[in-house]
């Protein structure tokens, strides 16, 4: 009620129930989703970026990042069990601030999935490009097809990303044969990654040498406001390795007796992976060292910085955890087993695409309620009539994807995509409260514990985490906001199927009522 067009919780149900996708998905199913999405691109890919900027204190930005996810799960698990639909947040915020806010959202959501998705897309790249072809098969991809115009860093490119154009195009047809048999190959990818990382902890655990915690914060907890740097700076980046756990709210409308199921998958792979990160982080670092590359002011070297480059270069950085592009691999060679961080890099190779999957479903639907709501073409929200998903919203989502890891840098991408979720998480725990006032008597299959310390401690936390992106990253969310005002007053507010009045779009055109005004109002 706060902009008004709130829509109300029985006409998000009713709709839901009349346009609907098919259940098909258990508790044991959305955990390994939580689990699939999570667990890969942070601990694969950022275990480097983030000891660079927090040293051994990389184990505690795990446990802040993990902390503030944790609150925020509670957060959705409530609502969610409210509204077993598909929008997440972006439903969430319809229901309780109104179309304006929920907009917001759902524009938002886009920096978290899409964005990521792309991102995790050009990582994947590179251990298919490096691991498989290079070391592998022994076969040289020219650089112009493994790289967009922009490389890491700002160095030169080639033309095409094609390993990144090639796997989001796969996941994407994965998605659109069908939900459960894209959990079916989550499942299996998600047991190749657990798999590998469980044989990392047994053996790096026992090497571990308390002298390589020591200075266990060399850039302090706090690196300086828009520096990200500093344990709280790498929190704000290791996020990233926890986006996507609340796709497991996404797939509520297509969730066997989601008021238990959904809290149960949100929870469980969250608590999962936030230990296993630390684990994993703590043998990492414990064994081979995680100190920083330092600069001549005593502040570490920005990650993807010419400078750290040149310093990595040198003889006496070249084994530095810091300074790998394939850090666990890199610790279980170090410490004597090559044939073994081989095998680990394959794992991450077959990991990052159950990220991509997860990513690209969270996006989906999304698009899916938004178009079933009138913001967005209705032809986004058709179902196949056979393999029952949303395939056209799938398509030009994969496809949208696909051409940002073609041609587009990523440096910054992830901090971008953190910037998109925290706006989110921080609307959900505001609905929640709105929802309690509002909704004091509905049913709850699930109760967020001491909701009024919870709820602000999400809040609190989300800006807490933006406030430490570097400074790109948080000019990036209101300018990309901006953009989204301009379709939501130009296109999406004169076709909402709440303003025009209608709860059921279905019934309102059997009725004979007029199609959506297409002029300015």
């Amino acid at each position: 009620m706060i902009f008004g067009r709130v829509k109300s919780l029985d006409a998000i149900l009713r709709t839901a129930e009349r346009k609907s996708l098919h259940r098909s998905l258990g508790w044991f199913q959305l955990t390994l989703f939580g689990i699939g999405c999570v667990i890969g691109t942070g601990i694969f890919v950022l275990t480097a970026a983030g000891a660079q900027k927090a040293g051994p204190g990389l184990m505690l930005a795990f446990a802040i990042a993990g902390a503030i996810c944790i609150v925020a799960a509670l957060c959705y698990a409530e609502i969610a069990a409210m509204m077993p639909v598909a929008g997440s947040a972006y439903t969430y915020t319809y229901a309780t601030m109104g179309e304006l806010p929920a907009w917001t959202v759902g524009w938002a959501l886009i920096l978290e999935y899409a964005v990521a998705a792309s991102a995790v897309a050009v990582g994947w790249s590179g251990y298919f490009s490096g691991t498989i072809l290079d070391h592998t098969l022994g076969i040289h991809l020219p650089a112009w097809l493994a790289t967009g115009p922009l490389a890491l860093g700002g160095s030169p490119g080639g033309l095409i990303n094609l390993p990144a154009v090639v796997i989001s195009l796969l996941v994407t047809w994965l998605l659109v044969i069908g939900t459960s048999e894209s959990a079916k190959v989550n499942a299996v990818l998600v047991l190749i990654k657990v798999v590998a990382l469980t044989a990392f902890v047994v053996l790096t655990v026992p090497r571990i040498d308390p002298a390589n915690f020591n200075p266990f914060l060399p850039a302090g907890l706090f690196g300086g406001f828009g520096t990200g740097l500093g344990a709280v700076g790498a929190a704000a980046t290791i996020f990233f390795a926890y986006v996507g756990f609340d796709s497991v709210s996404t797939a509520a409308e297509e969730t066997k007796n989601p008021q238990r199921n959904v809290p149960i998958g949100l929870i469980a792979s969250l608590l999962f992976c936030t230990v296993f990160y630390i684990i994993v982080a703590a043998g990492a670092v414990g064994t081979i060292g995680g100190q920083p590359v330092m600069g001549p002011d005593g502040i570490p070297f920005p990650t993807g910085s010419e400078e750290l480059a040149r310093q990595c270069a040198m003889p006496k950085y070249a084994q530095a955890l810091v300074c790998s592009n394939e850090a666990l691999a890199h610790v279980l060679r170090t410490i004597g087993f090559g044939k073994i961080g081989n095998l680990l890099g394959y794992a991450a190779f077959f990991a990052l695409p159950s990220v991509i999957l997860v990513l690209l479903f969270g996006q989906t639907r999304i698009f899916f309620v938004m178009s079933r709501d009138g913001l967005l073409p209705p032809s986004w929200s058709r179902v196949h009539p056979k393999w029952k998903t949303p395939h056209i919203v799938t398509l030009i989502t994969g496809v949208a994807v696909a051409v940002a890891a073609a041609f587009l840098p990523v440096g910054q991408l992830v901090d971008y995509a953190n910037a998109g979720t925290l706006y989110a998480f921080m609307m959900v725990a505001i609905a929640l409260l709105v929802l309690r006032r509002t909704e004091p008597d509905r049913p709850r299959s699930f109760r967020t514990p001491l909701v009024w310390l919870i709820a602000p401690l999400t809040v609190a936390g989300c800006v807490f985490l933006f406030l430490n992106l570097q400074t790109i990253a948080m000019i990036v969310l209101p300018v990309w906001g901006a953009l989204g005002m301009l379709i939501y007053f130009s296109y999406s507010r004169s076709r909402s199927h709440l303003g025009r009045g209608i709860d059921d779009p279905d019934e309102a055109e059997l009725a004979g009522m007029p199609p959506p005004h297409v002029g300015p109002r």
